[in-house]
């Protein structure tokens, strides 16, 4: 690890903790952990392995479901007793939904049984298409595929459940976003329904991400609560509302990435005044850049509204909201930024990409920080970069191998001081290496 030059009141370490056992034996895309649970799922080959935070160690594998690699996947919110459900997004250009049926373990409060039921394996039956489980040591526990979502052309690059849970988005190389409701009268029924096909990006859309639900989110009444981001090839990351009419419309382009975005993600802890959360981008450019919404005033929530009923979608885009980039982070990577991560807790960013090199950035206390850049600003990222520093690095965090995904999670291993609430990184790479690693920091 190799700190920044650039004085800083704060000492970071990166520490390498033990693996995630077993190894995958191949390139892993991405690792997500439960919103609630000490459960990581991580996207590789066809299917998807489910590792427990509790050992570090394989929980349940999920096979059979994709004729094609497996990119993404998604935990359904929710909290015990309900059942676990995880959607994974393969580049067969399905979605495959899967329900955990083994209920005892899932009961309130006994969230650490979970790492006790180790390595059940599921696998479709090639003679008849039912999906049988494989229990190892004997375990009657097993994962059910219960529904595939079709509908894309092409390969599912990402897929993400908002807040609540009713609503699905999926993305694809097929340039578009779908966005399915869950229409089922209970967790049993599982019944999905396509409720928008938005069509406006130009490139293959890579990632897409739900804002979360924290202050601030429902400010802005114009439209639902709900509010999508996604990321594309044609370098511009688009933002959806859904309007009055029930209408999903694209409120806002966000211009400033000369190369390809690989992701996204939102602001996880509330603003100061509950203002509206940012939204963190990453790009082939090698920047990272945060970009923020500009509010209206307060007292125009409640003055005339525009009608857009009758005016096509991808005309609507100019009359919605203005976002400006007010942040690009100072440069730490020298190929792709694949994936960047936002603490709730500690407010700090952690990113990776092509190069291997795990970077962190802090956010100075200067005024800037807050403040909506000028439009001429947009593309000068020396004017932009002053309110947050690299406080980090770490290189080669999977020796020569590209890391594909990085992202924080809460630590409840015997070595965490703090169980359930201490956090920790954990990388995802091409060597089929699922890395956990401390993060320390000491007020200098």
């Amino acid at each position: 690890m190799s700190p920044s030059s650039e004085p800083s009141s704060t000492l970071l370490q990166i520490i390498p903790l033990p693996l995630f056992q077993p190894d995958l034996y191949e390139r892993a895309w991405a690792s997500v952990p439960h919103p609630t649970l000490p459960l990581l799922a991580t996207a590789h080959s066809k299917g998807a392995t489910v590792f427990s935070l509790s050992t570090l160690s394989s929980h349940s594998t999920l096979t059979g479901g994709h004729a094609r690699s497996v990119r993404s996947v998604a935990w359904k919110p929710g909290q015990p007793p309900q059942k676990l459900c995880l959607v994974t997004g393969s580049f067969d250009s399905t979605a495959g939904l899967w329900r955990w049926e083994a209920d005892a373990a899932l009961e309130a409060g006994a969230a650490d049984d979970l790492e006790v039921d180790m390595s059940t394996r599921v696998s479709r039956s090639t003679a008849d298409g039912e999906l049988d489980s494989e229990p190892d040591g004997g375990t009657d526990k097993s994962w059910e595929f219960t529904l595939v979502l079709e509908g894309h052309d092409s390969e599912i690059k990402s897929c993400t459940f908002s807040p609540s849970g009713t609503y699905l988005a999926t993305c694809s190389r097929d340039k578009s976003v779908w966005i399915w409701e869950d229409i089922g009268a209970s967790e049993d029924d599982d019944e999905w329904e396509t409720v928008a096909v938005l069509n406006e990006h130009e490139g293959d859309v890579k990632a897409v991400a739900w804002c979360p639900d924290v202050p601030g989110r429902n400010r802005r009444r114009h439209y639902s609560p709900d509010v999508l981001a996604s990321a594309s090839y044609d370098n511009t990351v688009r933002i959806w509302r859904e309007d009055g009419d029930g209408e999903w419309v694209c409120v806002a382009v966000l211009e400033g990435h000369d190369e390809t975005v690989w992701g996204l993600q939102w602001e996880p802890r509330p603003r100061d005044e509950n203002q509206f959360p940012r939204l963190l981008t990453f790009s082939a450019d090698k920047t990272i850049r945060i970009w923020s919404l500009k509010e209206e005033a307060e007292a125009d929530d409640d003055g005339p509204r525009v009608a857009f009923s009758g005016i096509p979608n991808t005309m609507r885009k100019s009359l919605r909201e203005e976002w400006n980039c007010t942040a690009v982070l100072p440069k730490a990577h020298d190929r792709d930024v694949y994936s960047a991560t936002w603490s709730a807790d500690s407010g700090l960013i952690a990113s990776t990409g092509s190069d291997g090199r795990i970077a962190m950035y802090k956010e100075g206390n200067s005024p800037a920080a807050h403040v909506h850049a000028p439009a001429t600003k947009l593309n000068d990222p020396s004017a932009l970069s002053t309110s947050w520093e690299v406080i980090a690095t770490m290189p080669n965090a999977h020796g020569a191998f590209e890391v594909n995904h990085i992202t924080w999670c809460r630590r409840y291993d015997a070595g965490s001081e703090r169980r359930g609430e201490e956090e920790m990184l954990v990388t995802t790479g091409d060597d089929g290496l699922v890395r956990p690693w401390q993060v320390k920091q000491e007020q200098r």
